[in-house]
């Protein structure tokens, strides 16, 4: 009991003084203005440096990623339907895939797929 003990507070002081270390040495020493700004020849920038993201893309990139890793999850149990009994699968699968299209038609109704103009 006591070396479980002794175990759990070594693995939970190491991970902080790790963190708190990396926190120190991290910090910018001087805050220069020359070196925060962008660089544009050592003349004062025009314009913002930073471009506006669009939100849209990123939602829509984010959709995609999900699905995408859905696709894979689902491509296994393809696999599997010839090797095992058929109803042992397609009850897991049809639901996993109706909450697919479920998320999908929240999605579709948020308005989350359409592109703004």
């Amino acid at each position: 009991m006591i070396m479980m003990m002794i175990s759990m507070t070594i693995a939970m002081l190491i991970p902080i003084m790790v963190m708190m270390i990396t926190n120190i040495l991290s910090k910018k020493m001087i805050n220069d203005r020359e070196k925060s700004s962008p660089f544009e020849c050592g003349f004062d920038p025009k314009s913002s440096a930073r471009m506006p993201f669009s939100l849209q893309f990123f939602m829509i990139a984010v959709i995609f990623l999900i699905f995408d890793v859905e696709i894979v999850m689902i491509l296994p149990i393809m696999l599997m339907f010839k090797s095992s009994m058929i109803m042992t699968l397609f009850m897991p699968t049809l639901f996993f895939i109706m909450i697919l299209l479920m998320g999908l038609y929240h999605e579709w109704k948020q308005g989350a797929l359409q592109w703004a103009t």
